[in-house]
């Protein structure tokens, strides 16, 4: 029993970097269409939204709708790079192109494999949250010092996110079955979060479900330093992004162990 743990785990603190470089490499032969794409929903959102609702809804919470759907916008960001590339990318490689079956011929333990996943798609969100943040300060959005205090909350938002969507790939028998986490989870998530309206214009029980949200938590990380203000809890806000990120890797590492040692 022993052993079979010890393998869903990293075998040391390095390991994983071999997976992130090999994922990285494959990913620079296509990395402007990657990124293309990852941006091109935020982007609408934050355009579309922020300057064309964004006239008839005013200011929010002394700024202008565009500011605060700008912040928003760089956490939602994060949580769709790193969550579509690992329920598709992440599982392609682990079920249909034999990638995990021939990295773990090599003295790799599966749960490098999984770490080093997961610090990909945090990579990936990490770009793209960052991008979104330079456009939002490039425009008078936010502060240029308020992006490098974002930063770490990007990663960490990536990390989280890629945690949960590996989780829901070690569960799921197909491709199909993304499409309800998708609908019933990262949807709602982005309308229940605080990302495109505030949080308190929800009903109670809305705002409650809310608050256990790992996007509503990195918003309310984010939006105070974008928007030059001093956030609430910011330590339960951290502790709740890691327990996202901590919990769910070490669950779907046993799972992954389950299904893949047969």
């Amino acid at each position: 029993m022993g052993e079979r743990f010890a393998a869903a785990l990293p075998a040391n603190a390095w390991n994983w970097i071999a997976v992130w470089r090999r994922n990285h490499l494959a990913w620079k032969k296509v990395a402007f269409a990657s990124m293309l794409g990852t941006l091109a929903d935020p982007m609408i959102y934050l355009f579309g939204l922020g300057t064309g609702l964004g006239l008839l809804v005013g200011r929010i919470e002394d700024a202008s709708y565009i500011a605060f759907l700008a912040a928003g916008m760089v956490a939602t960001s994060a949580m769709t790079a790193s969550t579509f590339e690992t329920i598709y990318a992440v599982f392609g490689r682990m079920r249909d192109q034999g990638t995990w079956e021939a990295i773990l011929h090599t003295q790799l333990t599966l749960g490098d494999i999984v770490l080093g996943e997961l610090t990909w798609a945090a990579t990936k969100a990490f770009l793209a949250g960052t991008t979104i943040a330079i456009v939002a300060a490039a425009l008078g959005y936010a502060a240029w010092t308020s992006v490098l205090y974002v930063l770490p909350v990007i990663a960490l938002t990536g990390f989280a996110f890629a945690s949960l969507a590996m989780l829901v790939i070690a569960l799921a028998p197909s491709y199909h079955y993304f499409i309800f986490y998708q609908t019933l989870v990262i949807t709602p998530m982005l309308f229940l979060s605080g990302a495109v309206f505030p949080v308190g214009q929800l009903p109670g029980v809305f705002q409650q479900i809310a608050a256990f949200s790992p996007l509503a938590n990195s918003i309310d990380l984010i939006r105070p330093v974008m928007l030059g203000r001093l956030g609430d809890n910011v330590g339960l806000h951290i502790g709740a992004l890691c327990m996202f990120a901590v919990l769910p890797f070490f669950l779907s590492a046993g799972l992954f162990h389950r299904r893949l040692m047969r």
